[in-house]
This record gives structure tokens, C-alpha cells and sequence, in this order.
């Protein structure tokens, strides 16, 4: 099911008379070991050390093995060295000889070479939705996606994968240069912190294509997205046939969930600037409501049919209950 136009209620931002939440002022993250410390509206009383260890503990969740280029710490469908034994074929001329089972061959009289698992890494990529609609909300939607990024971001850090991350903004998806290992977590904090809402109007499919034709391999990638735009379903089916694990988490304010409106109102459009006059009493916000339930319904149907999976959560939702109740139910960590 397509997402309502920027015409109907949902789109819309600001009521007539409403003023628009101030974004938070930046903190800063302090540097395991040293006294520096990097700028970051990320809330550093969130990612503190105990935080991060208990992200330690748990990894991305891959439906199908992984077919990475770099030693890591995921299963490959491929064989090779390893310390986890896999299984056994017949010897063939100039098979490694070191692999031979000789045990098997005292018993059988036949040669048997060992086979292992290989382990690779993956490519994780974060495609953060930079739209001016995602500067609204309290807290603000980009600050939610951001902080979830971060997390998600440090989860795979520390599993060895690659993490790059992507503002998506206008029609092009800005992309920032790979990062490898848990140390390389403040470095991520520091590009999440700078991406900023865009001005103008984001086109989200073209954005999204250009992310994918940067995409290289089968990994795993994140869109976080308020999803606020009419193609946004396409957006997820052409992501999703990419060959990548595609997880969505569909950001919306309380809000937008639950609009504190009454009475006779002209919402805004903060991405065009029009504007249409609405009288919001129960009738028509029950019909908001409906119409919403029914959009999430549509998204998260075609997201698994294309065995990607979905999770709308509301940018109020903490972290901790995100990472460790949230994603965890539905399969994304574990």
C-alpha cells in the first residue's frame, strides 16, 4: 500500500499556532583513555561504557549465511580455514594435504579432506533518512534514527563487519567511508552527529537507488525512515531486491501516532511549504488513524514478502527498549 500523499494529514507537520520542538543542544562523547572528546547530539548519557558492553553481547541477525570479502565473524557459505569444523569430501590430486583425516583413513582406508567454516565479515549500511520531515517530533525523529544507528552501528562494529553509514537527502544518498572495528565507534558517533536535516524536498526512491548502486555484495542493509513520502513502498521493494538483508524501522512521532489536534486548523507541509485547512474533530482523526494502521499494515506485508524485515516504532521508544525488547522479538539481534 502506497503512503499518503503530502496532501492528507499525515504528511503534514505544524499546526497553525504550533511551534516546532528545538532540536537538543549537542553534548559531548569522552574517548575511552584520553581527554578528548567529540561533539555529538547523540545523548552521551546513553552510549556510556556499560551500554556499550551490554551491545557487545549481541550481533545482527543474518537469515541466510554470509558471503563477505574480509576475515570476520560470520558464517560463509563458502569453505575454508577455520577453527570450526564443518564437514568432510574425498581427497582430489592437490588438495591440501595438511587437511586429510588420517583417523578417517585408519578406519576406511579411504582420504577424506577436513572442511571448515569460513568466516567473513559483511558490509552493514545505515540509510538515515535526512528529510526536513524528520526534524519533527519530541524527540525529533532524526535524533531517534541517528542514536538507533549508532547502536545497530556499535553492534556490528564490534562483530567485525564493515559499517557505512548514508544520509539520504534530496535525490542522492550521502555516503561516508567504511569503518571496521569496535574502536572505530567514536569515529561513527562523530558522522551520525553531523548529518543534519536537508532543505527542499527529499525524493526518498531516488535516493534510495542511488544508495543501492553503491552497494557492493550481499550484506545487510538499515533504512531508517519516517517513510513520509508517496513511493516509499517501491522504495522498500527496490531495496529489498537488492540481494542485501534489508531491516526497516519506520520512525514516527506520538504525534503523528496520536495528533493533539482539535478544532479548525491549516497544517503545513515542511518540505513544500502548502498548506491545506482541516477541521480535526473525532471523526476525522479515528479516520487518521485508521488510514495509518492500514499504510504500517501495507509496508510491513511488503517487506515480508521480500523476507525483509519491518519494526514502526515511535521516536519516543528508548533506546534500550529498541535494541533489547523491539528488535530482538522480531529476530533483527540476538
Amino acid at each position: 500500500m502506497s503512503a499518503p500523499s503530502r496532501s492528507e494529514p499525515l504528511a503534514f507537520r505544524e499546526a497553525s499556532g504550533a511551534t516546532r520542538a528545538a532540536a537538543p543542544a549537542a553534548g559531548h562523547v569522552a574517548r575511552r583513555g584520553t581527554g578528548a572528546l567529540l561533539p555529538s547530539d547523540l545523548d552521551p548519557t546513553v552510549f556510556d561504557e556499560g551500554f556499550l558492553r551490554q551491545l557487545e553481547r549481541l550481533g545482527l541477525l543474518m537469515k541466510q549465511p554470509a558471503r563477505g570479502g574480509l576475515k570476520g565473524g560470520r558464517r560463509s557459505t563458502k569453505h575454508g580455514q577455520s577453527v570450526e569444523f564443518s564437514d568432510y569430501r574425498d581427497y582430489a590430486l592437490g588438495d591440501d594435504l595438511r587437511q586429510l583425516d588420517w583417523n578417517v583413513y585408519a578406519r576406511l582406508e579411504r582420504l577424506f579432506v577436513k572442511l571448515f567454516v569460513e568466516e567473513e565479515d559483511v558490509t552493514v549500511t545505515f540509510l538515515v533518512d535526512a528529510s526536513p520531515s524528520m526534524a519533527f517530533g519530541r524527540p525529533e525523529k532524526l535524533q531517534f534514527a541517528k542514536r538507533a544507528a549508532a547502536a545497530l552501528g556499535y553492534i556490528a562494529l564490534a562483530g567485525e563487519d564493515r559499517v557505512v553509514v548514508s544520509a539520504l537527502t534530496g535525490r542522492v544518498a550521502r555516503r561516508q567511508a567504511a569503518l571496521r572495528g569496535s574502536g572505530r565507534v567514536f569515529r561513527l558517533l562523530s558522522l551520525l552527529s553531523a548529518i543534519r536535516p536537508a532543505e527542499g524536498a527529499t525524493d526518498l526512491l531516488a535516493a534510495v537507488r542511488h544508495a543501492g548502486a553503491m552497494l557492493s555484495g550481499r550484506g545487510v542493509v538499515v533504512l531508517i525512515s519516517d517513510l513520509l513520502d508517496p513511493a516509499a513502498d517501491r522504495a522498500v521493494r527496490e531495496l529489498a531486491a537488492q540481494g542485501s538483508e534489508l531491516i526497516v524501522l519506520h520512525v514516527l512521532s506520538p504525534d503523528e501516532l496520536d495528533p493533539p489536534l482539535q478544532g479548525d486548523l491549516r497544517l503545513v507541509d515542511s518540505e513544500t511549504g502548502e498548506g491545506v485547512d482541516v477541521t480535526a474533530d473525532l471523526a476525522t482523526l479515528d479516520a487518521y488513524k485508521a488510514r495509518l494502521v492500514a499504510w504500517q499494515d501495507g509496508l510491513a506485508a511488503a517487506a515480508s514478502k521480500r523476507r525483509a524485515s519491518y519494526a514502526p516504532v515511535p521516536s519516543d521508544l528508548p533506546l534500550a527498549d529498541l535494541v533489547f525488547a523491539e528488535l530482538r522479538r522480531r529476530r533483527v539481534v540476538g
